[in-house]
């Protein structure tokens, strides 16, 4: 049988960090991930940790994590968290950036209770994958980045400064978690996402994808994908993309000065005239009969 180490400070250090020896001390460690995984030739065996949390910010590359019976292929922005005695092992692509979070769990404990609502997720190991606004994988970065800062600078009051950042970006963390397990274990919420998904990309392609092109990229048939939104808007896909065009259309003729023939472009028309024949088919005007207020003809 394959006996698992257990360290008491960082993966491969034998002894616990000086800040860190004592059961109730609050110990924080920030780290570059390829520094420490370099040193191993990216490959960190199953291991586990008496009294520390951490957290991987895999920022880009890839990772296969392996816990106790399951094994994870993942590919960054992804975020790892992994509780004290929690076994783990990581096997990471050579191209792979990010940071390592690494607190006592006393410091855990200090920033929240065990009546925190935190607890459930702050006791398991996490994966999480989906970053939806307010917070991106990029927000979380940040964050991240801001504690490493406060924690080798020498500015007042640091450890207030530590706490309060940590605490923002766990809360942060939670909510994303939240959203994972809720449009993964809910059928019912999984439409309204698709339709999110759908609207983004119609603000970025516009006429340029077809609404089979739209159901492809969202794994789901051209049908599927109508009957959501009209259960969501009441409209038809090609209604939605014909509604948002007209609207950017609008917007651009009443509040620019742009030529026809450039918003075509900036609609992704092919051709200015079949802008011309789409705005007035929909309209009853021309698009310069509209932008000068004059009605049809």
């Amino acid at each position: 049988m394959k006996r698992i180490t257990q360290f008491d400070g960082l993966y491969g250090e034998a002894a616990a960090p000086p800040d860190g020896a004592r059961p109730d001390s609050e110990y924080l460690f920030s780290e570059l991930l390829e520094t420490r995984s370099l040193t191993f030739d990216w490959v960190i065996h199953p291991h586990t940790h008496a009294h520390l949390f951490q957290l991987f910010f895999v920022e880009s590359g890839g990772v296969e994590l392996s816990e106790a019976t399951q094994k994870h292929q993942l590919t960054g922005p992804v975020v790892l968290l992994i509780p004290p005695t929690a076994l783990h092992g990581l096997i990471y692509t050579p191209d792979t950036k990010g940071r390592i979070l690494t607190l006592s769990d006393a410091l855990l404990e200090s920033l929240f209770p065990d009546t925190s609502a935190l607890k459930p997720m702050l006791g398991s190991v996490q994966c999480i994958q989906a970053f939806e606004e307010p917070y991106s994988a990029q927000a979380v970065g940040q964050l991240i980045a801001q504690i490493d800062e406060e924690l080798f600078g020498e500015q007042l009051e640091k450890r207030a400064m530590l706490h309060l950042i940590l605490q923002r970006l766990f809360i942060i963390l939670y909510r994303l978690q939240q959203q994972n397990e809720t449009i993964q274990n809910s059928p019912n919420n999984l439409p309204q996402r698709y339709f999110r998904q759908f609207r983004q990309r119609v603000r970025q392609v516009g006429t340029t994808h077809t609404i089979t092109q739209f159901a492809d990229e969202l794994a789901i048939t051209p049908v599927h994908l109508n009957r959501i939104c009209q259960a969501v808007a009441g409209k038809s896909a090609s209604q939605l993309v014909q509604q948002h065009i007209l609207d950017e259309a609008c917007k651009y003729l009443t509040y620019t000065t742009y030529s026809v023939s450039e918003i075509a472009y900036l609609l992704h028309f092919e051709y200015p005239n079949y802008f011309a024949k789409f705005f007035r088919k929909h309209m009853g005007v021309s698009p310069t009969q509209f932008r000068e207020g004059k009605p049809n003809d």
